[in-house]
């Protein structure tokens, strides 16, 4: 699972081996560590939630989890949707979520592109 913040905004790409894991358990995981101590690290996760919550996040220390309603993300798998995006309401701001499935990438090597999703782009010239 890849993770990508940008200003406001939280990104999680799901290779197919992923999403079938989540399918399968209820939750992903990664965890990045940023020094030798155990509380230097951030886990970031999905999780499945009951049917017909809309997509939200859990924030605890060292630890944040999007949570995404159990049937949209089984429609989402076996469908041709790309992603799923929401929005956490901050007060003065706004989070944009956005889980997504991780397609290949068309420039990048054959080694770069394990466990994606075949890109609909693949084969196109620029």
């Amino acid at each position: 699972m890849k993770l990508r913040i940008h200003k406001n905004s939280l990104r999680l790409r799901l290779g197919p081996s992923e999403l079938e894991r989540l399918l399968d358990t209820g939750r992903i995981e990664e965890s990045i560590r940023f020094a030798p101590e155990e509380t230097a690290r951030l886990t970031y996760a999905l999780e499945l939630a009951p049917s017909g919550q809309d997509l939200c996040l859990r924030y605890r220390r060292q630890d944040v989890t999007v949570l995404l309603a159990r049937d949209e993300a089984r429609r989402w798998a076996e469908g041709e949707q790309v992603g799923i995006s929401g929005e956490v309401d901050l007060g003065q701001v706004k989070l944009e979520l956005l889980v997504e499935k991780d397609f290949a990438c068309v420039d990048r090597k054959d080694a770069r592109n394990q466990d994606t999703f075949p890109n609909p782009k693949a084969g196109e010239t620029c």
